[in-house]
């Protein structure tokens, strides 16, 4: 309730070919740990959907990376940023500077390693006390062409029960007040063993 959110995604953007659900776990990590760095005293939330051209001083700075047009997704907060120390050491797995039952560590090493397999890089810059912009470059997909029917499609609305299962409790706040808006009865479990006994039972 204390952050606002901010869209500004351009309306032609081209297609990326890339797995819908994978785009939607980097998109949640992002803006799970963005949340987190604004938790104490609120800020604003951005994120951006627009194209990019890299160029050969873009490719020196990340070797991955060949010069062309990009779609670029950029998701940014006014939290308490990252230390120029620990940048370097973000996408390290089991790697985190927050409390044991606020995430694993692997959140953003699981972005680094979906993106980087879509032949894509990652941007980070961050200063202390005022925030940190996360840049997420992907090839545009050659020859795919988005069709936009102007149909908009309803939320899938019910009234099932869902159970889920992750090892970070705040996703599953998330994911659990999510559902809830929907109608979905939800039940949340930390661990697949507490999983199979709830299956069991019920």
């Amino acid at each position: 309730s204390t952050i606002k959110l901010e869209f500004y995604i351009k309306p032609d953007v081209e297609a990326v070919m890339a797995d819908p659900t994978q785009m939607q776990q980097v998109l949640m990590n992002l803006c799970t740990n963005a949340a987190h760095a604004m938790e104490k005293n609120g800020g604003v939330l951005k994120i951006e959907l627009d194209t990019a051209i890299t160029a050969e001083e873009d490719v020196r700075i990340d070797p991955e990376l060949e010069p062309g047009e990009y779609v670029r997704l950029a998701v940014s907060d006014t939290g308490h940023g990252i230390e120029p120390m620990l940048l370097q050491r973000i996408f390290d797995p089991y790697f985190t500077t927050k409390e044991p039952d606020k995430g694993t560590g692997l959140g953003l090493s699981v972005v680094h390693g979906i993106v980087k397999s879509l032949g894509g890089g990652i941007k980070v810059n961050s200063e202390v006390g005022k925030g940190t912009v996360f840049q997420i470059l992907i090839p545009k997909a050659e020859g795919v062409v988005v069709k936009d029917d102007g149909l908009v499609q309803k939320m899938p609305i019910g009234t099932e029960s869902i159970l889920i299962v992750d090892d970070e409790m705040h996703l599953l706040e998330t994911y659990q007040r999510m559902l809830s808006m929907l109608g979905y009865k939800a039940e949340c479990r930390t661990s697949p063993v507490e999983a199979l006994e709830a299956i069991r039972a019920n």
